[in-house]
């Protein structure tokens, strides 16, 4: 007999209630808080046990099991995500089965960019490259950026931010061709990542800052464009090189955080690449680790 077709939404349903049902089949009455007395034939807690714990009906929970068509919906979820004891792994997993965008707490932890990330950076011998947080404040760099970009070990607090500099340095406006086209687009793609932060006192604070230290972001900020720009050119006017052309790629770090590698790679136009090497070679040598 021939399968019968099932639609990809189908598909996400059973998947669904499969992911919930294991879940459910591995945790223990007792972890779950369940006095445990007779014998149990069922592995782990019962559906009217999830059920009795998340606040939702057994009859609803089991259709959601089933892969049956029923939506539930973000209290829904982050309820059964607490009554299965999820991790933010699981959670996450829930959520994308279930179609839902999870409300994410965003907090302002501590950012550290760990040893492998460190050492893939300084690897990039012939790439300026730098890690940026979650407020775009570079936590890392390696040499080739200083030579390009300057030293930002020099740089302290909202200096080294990227929006800071593009917007407030002398030397970043000097040094970025095109850079009115360039900073608009820095700004909507800062204002759509920001988001996840409205109402964060260090991202207030240095929009505060921002406001009172350029006219052009005073004037553009309250337009509240957005992007989302992962990669693309970069002509820069080195005060030594002089004109050089980088291919620039943002990528995101996949570690829970909101921290980013930003890599620039010298193109052939301009000679860009032997600029580049120059540039390294004329650097001291207690510039050449970042």
């Amino acid at each position: 007999m021939d399968a019968i077709p099932h639609s990809s939404e189908d598909s996400r349903r059973r998947e669904l209630g499969a992911f919930l049902r294991s879940r459910r089949e591995r945790l223990s009455p007792e972890t779950a808080g369940i006095a445990c007395g007779a014998r149990r034939r069922t592995p782990g807690l019962r559906r009217e046990e999830v059920a009795m714990i998340a606040g939702v009906g057994t009859t609803w929970y089991t259709w959601l099991e089933q892969g049956r068509d029923v939506r539930p919906s973000v209290e829904v979820l982050t309820a059964l995500s607490e009554a299965l004891r999820l991790d933010a792994v699981e959670k996450r997993h829930l959520f994308i089965l279930a179609g839902r965008q999870q409300q994410e707490r965003r907090e302002a932890a501590p950012e550290k960019v760990d040893g492998p990330l460190l050492h893939m950076l300084q690897s990039l011998v012939l790439q300026p490259a730098y890690v940026v947080g979650r407020r775009w404040d570079v936590l890392a760099w390696n040499p080739a950026a200083v030579a390009v970009f300057g030293d930002y070990g020099l740089l302290e607090g909202d200096t080294r931010n990227i929006v800071h500099m593009v917007f407030a340095s002398p030397h970043h406006r000097r040094l970025l061709v095109d850079w009115e086209e360039l900073v608009r687009v820095v700004l909507a793609s800062f204002r759509a990542e920001s988001a996840k932060y409205v109402g964060d006192p260090d991202f207030d604070r240095l929009i505060a800052l921002m406001m009172r230290s350029s006219p052009e972001f005073r004037d553009w900020w309250p337009q509240r464009d957005v992007a989302r720009r992962l990669s693309g050119v970069k002509h820069v006017r080195h005060p030594s090189a002089g004109a050089m052309t980088f291919e620039h790629m943002s990528l995101s770090i996949d570690d829970g955080s909101d921290m980013r590698l930003i890599v620039y790679t010298p193109l052939a136009e301009q000679n860009s690449i032997a600029k580049l090497q120059k540039l390294l070679d004329a650097l001291p040598a207690d510039r050449r680790s970042a």
